[in-house]
């Protein structure tokens, strides 16, 4: 049998917690439909000309352990927004990435960006406290989901008024995600089995991203010369955190990406419904 990997371990412990929780779904449910409206996660990424930048508000990471960790999500993500982001990401993962609920309202609070709250989410409870919080977009990692769970939290997060971004690694996940109707996909570079960086990875599938499906690379962007690689490969948008949150001028760190031109996707795909 193979040693748990870091998302093993990750996924275990956000299963536990869902195990766990004794709140009424349908109360949760109701309360979720009753949030205001989101800002367009998605639609905000779609520029045919330039390069979207999803920019992070991230704490530490199991990978790399602290990277800012009294940072005031508020006050970065007025700089990420001053710089040209198109969204933010949030952490909100306590144990592992240091973030809290608290860090996305303050940073969607600051700003006019549509907020992806980047988490680990297994079940619908998940969903709606994502919506209740105020985030305009959740994550799914077909890695830590069966076919059914990624279908039917895609779809819920859909219902709810969410853009769902759908996380794979490789061509597999890839064609789970679409079977789901997924149609905003990332790539994450990082392998979260082991959090080894492939540069590699997110080239070698976007030519297998349908023409409707937004596309994101996530991951190992260091800067501008990694995100105008991708750019130019045909990605609509990179979600970018470590970089950002190191940078000593974080505005001008997001300006230099999203000044970057797009180039076109060489998709043998038309449409994520048809698969040709």
């Amino acid at each position: 049998m193979a040693p748990p990997t870091y998302l093993d371990e990750i996924v275990a412990a956000h299963r536990g917690a869902a195990a766990a929780d004794t709140r009424d779904l349908d109360t949760l449910l109701r309360t979720a439909t009753e949030a205001p409206p989101t800002r367009g996660f998605r639609r905000a990424l779609l520029d045919d000309d330039r390069l979207a930048v999803i920019a992070e508000v991230k704490r530490r990471s199991p990978s790399k352990g602290d990277l800012d960790p009294g940072l005031d999500p508020a006050e970065v993500g007025r700089q990420y927004e001053a710089g040209g982001a198109a969204c933010l990401s949030v952490l909100t993962d306590a144990a592992y990435f240091g973030g809290s609920a608290t860090d996305l309202q303050a940073a969607r609070a600051a700003v006019e960006l549509p907020v992806l709250r980047k988490d680990f989410t297994v079940c619908a409870a998940d969903l709606c406290d994502a919506r209740i919080m105020g985030a305009d977009a959740v994550l799914l990692i077909v890695a830590a989901l069966d076919d059914a769970e990624l279908a039917g939290l895609r779809s819920l997060g859909s219902t709810m008024g969410l853009d769902v971004l759908v996380e794979v690694h490789d061509a597999d996940e890839l064609e789970r995600a679409l079977a789901a109707g997924s149609n905003l996909i990332g790539v994450n570079q990082r392998d979260l089995r082991t959090f080894d960086v492939d540069p590699e990875r997110a080239l070698a599938l976007v030519a297998e991203f349908p023409a409707d499906v937004v596309a994101v690379a996530e991951s190992g962007i260091g800067g501008p010369e990694d995100a105008g690689v991708l750019a130019a490969a045909g990605f609509d948008a990179v979600l970018v955190g470590e970089s950002l949150v190191r940078a000593s001028d974080r505005r001008a760190a997001v300006a230099a990406m999203s000044a970057l031109p797009k180039g076109a996707r060489p998709s043998g795909r038309t449409s994520a419904r048809t698969g040709r």
